[in-house]
């Protein structure tokens, strides 16, 4: 297999976070085909229920199961050095704590009787935090699992969590702190002191994804500050989604347009009112003059974090498994992955 650098050796837990809106769940699944290279497997998991990565990959809707859904990119198109495995799971509350019963007390009956009476919507909706410790539990697990003969040793080389908005990503991967009002001892304790202790660890990144836009940015920053003020949390890279391309360079966006030059040029193409049409295509300058200064102050921004920081391109024509390929190849180039 071939070696090559990047910027995360040694994370194996990658969680992805970022406002509404920006293209998360796509740069998860753009991430996880990019780790996915020279024979590696590669689990992508939803912690949200909104099968979006089911559609991204055009499957149905997810089971609470580990499935193969992608191949991941070659590193040599001779076919020595294949693709690795993407799997997909979509977690929910429920089904990881019918997993935690089982795996700790071999109580997946009792818990499924439970499921059938509500109790776990029930302890879910009392007890919030219960319900992060059982999907970031779920998650960690995968990390940490076993399987001899791998090449790795572990079932899966990465995990890639498609984890909630940055809101509320430093209060969903805190989980210590959200069980202690709930358990000071006892094995509730000890699940979310061992989920607490892969997530504090350096094989966890914190990764976030926004848009050259004033609020994408000041909660990217936002979420950063939050990862940074928990002790052993490690803050990843910080993915620009869909940027857009400046048209000109910055000496011609500065400069004033020739309005009568530019209609003398339409005229002369043989275009119908060409005064008008200087008239719009200046103002249409104007705004993407203005666009691009604003989209390199928030780059600025966001270079102040110190975190490596990568660009995805715009893709126009709408996401599908082409289109993921096409980004899991940028984050390669960029050396995310």
């Amino acid at each position: 297999m071939t070696a090559r650098d990047t910027d995360w050796d040694g994370v194996r837990l990658h969680v992805v976070t970022g406002k509404g809106g920006t293209g998360k769940t796509t740069v998860a699944a753009a991430l996880a085909l990019a780790l996915a290279h020279s024979g590696r497997r590669v689990l992508l998991i939803e912690a949200e229920g909104r099968q979006g990565i089911a559609r991204l990959f055009d499957r149905p809707p997810l089971p609470y199961e580990e499935r193969k859904i992608a191949i991941g990119p070659g590193e040599a198109s001779d076919g020595r050095d294949p693709g690795g495995d993407v799997y997909a799971l979509a977690i929910d509350p429920e089904g990881a704590l019918l997993d935690y019963l089982h795996m700790f007390y071999g109580m997946r009956s009792a818990g499924v009787a439970l499921t059938r009476l509500g109790m776990v919507d029930f302890a879910t909706t009392i007890a919030p935090g219960l319900s992060d410790v059982l999907v970031t539990g779920k998650a960690t697990e995968a990390t940490r699992r076993r399987q001899p003969g791998s090449a790795s040793g572990f079932a899966y080389d990465a995990v890639v969590l498609d984890a909630p908005p940055t809101g509320r990503i430093g209060r969903f991967l805190n989980v210590s702190a959200e069980v202690s009002g709930l358990a000071k001892v006892g094995p509730i304790r000890s699940h979310a002191d061992t989920v607490a202790n892969v997530i504090k660890s350096p094989q966890t990144a914190v990764h976030f994804v926004c848009t050259l836009e004033e609020m994408p940015v000041q909660e990217t920053l936002d979420g950063i500050a939050d990862i940074r003020a928990v002790p052993g949390m490690q803050v990843g890279g910080i993915f620009i989604n869909m940027a857009r391309p400046a048209l000109l360079s910055q000496q011609d966006l500065k400069a004033p347009p020739d309005l009568a030059a530019m209609s003398e040029a339409l005229h002369a193409a043989g275009l119908h009112d060409p005064g008008s049409l200087a008239a719009a295509l200046t103002a249409e300058l104007g705004e993407h003059a203005r666009r691009v200064e604003l989209a390199d102050r928030e780059r600025t921004e966001l270079e102040a974090a110190g975190q490596p920081i990568y660009e995805l391109p715009l893709i126009a024509e709408g996401i599908d498994l082409a289109a993921l390929h096409r980004l899991a190849a940028e984050l390669r180039d960029q050396e995310a992955a």
